[in-house]
């Protein structure tokens, strides 16, 4: 298994599609969560700024896993794109790529470190409130086909 943080060509659009295919799959969501996931992963590739970065995981060249650090202010980070494909769950990969988002974090010298999720990722929160995540904000909306309960985690460093 591989960490890096260098894109290549092709994975943003393997990100979008293990994105979409994934929560279709265990969730229900309809391809409008790809357009939500496409949009501002293409802006963080354009916008190369020393103070976001994303993780890669790969075996053999293929993507297993993700997560990304984009930068929302001097102070505050925002945790985005955490995702570990089925087959290599289970393994400690999430925790990998978890100690290596929240590290760069502190060495960038962010205060705070937040991310939006949905109820219902019952592994995605395990892991949160394992890193000292708490809920600050929920909101009930329609999204990617369905009625969601928004939440918003965060973190302070």
């Amino acid at each position: 298994m591989q960490i890096t943080n260098t894109m290549e060509i092709g994975d943003l659009g393997e990100i979008v599609k293990q994105h979409g295919v994934l929560y279709g799959k265990e969730y229900g969501y309809d391809a409008t969560f790809e357009a939500y996931v496409a949009e501002p992963l293409a802006q963080f590739v354009k916008r190369k700024s020393p103070r976001e970065r994303i993780w890669l995981a790969k075996l053999d060249g293929k993507l297993l896993g993700f997560i990304c650090i984009c930068e929302l202010s001097n102070t505050q980070a925002q945790l985005r794109w955490f995702s570990i494909k089925p087959e290599a769950r289970g393994k400690g990969l999430g925790k990998q790529l978890m100690d290596k988002a929240l590290s760069f974090c502190v060495e960038q010298e962010y205060q705070k470190v937040v991310l939006w999720t949905v109820k219902g990722l019952e592994a995605s929160t395990a892991i949160y409130l394992k890193y000292g995540f708490t809920i600050t904000q929920e909101i009930e909306h329609e999204l990617w086909g369905q009625l969601q309960l928004e939440q918003c985690y965060e973190k302070v460093l």
